[in-house]
């Protein structure tokens, strides 16, 4: 049987951890980043729970602002909604269903807000 010159050796119980001059390919998959592009104008909520162990997350995209910007939202998003959240590749994840609460919020802000999934 011959011997497949594409696989690379990481570990042998004789010698421990090999380390080839090369570097080892990570076959893991990497989780996608969500660019906040500009699209129409609209923002939209999207209630979450696939990925996250039961709980709920409110994903909020459409936001056309810059970093600083949309971390003062989800501060003040946080702190009307009580709970916890994130700024992560553009889009703002609050924690919790909390979508009508953030949707007169950010309607009161000016943004013009959509309803999005489930």
């Amino acid at each position: 049987m011959a011997r497949d010159t594409s696989s690379t050796l990481v570990y042998s119980s004789e010698s421990g951890m090999v380390q080839k001059s090369g570097k080892i390919p990570d076959n893991r998959s990497k989780p996608a980043v969500c660019r906040n592009v500009p699209t129409d104008g609209t923002v939209r909520l999207r209630r979450e729970v696939k990925g996250r162990g039961g709980g709920t997350v409110i994903v909020i995209t459409g936001l056309t602002l810059d970093v600083a910007a949309l971390k003062e939202i989800a501060g003040a998003l946080k702190k009307r909604c009580g709970c916890g959240g994130t700024v992560k590749g553009g889009i703002v994840e609050i924690q919790g269903d909390h979508r009508e609460t953030i949707q007169t919020e950010l309607t009161a802000r000016g943004f013009r807000v959509k309803l999005a999934g489930g």
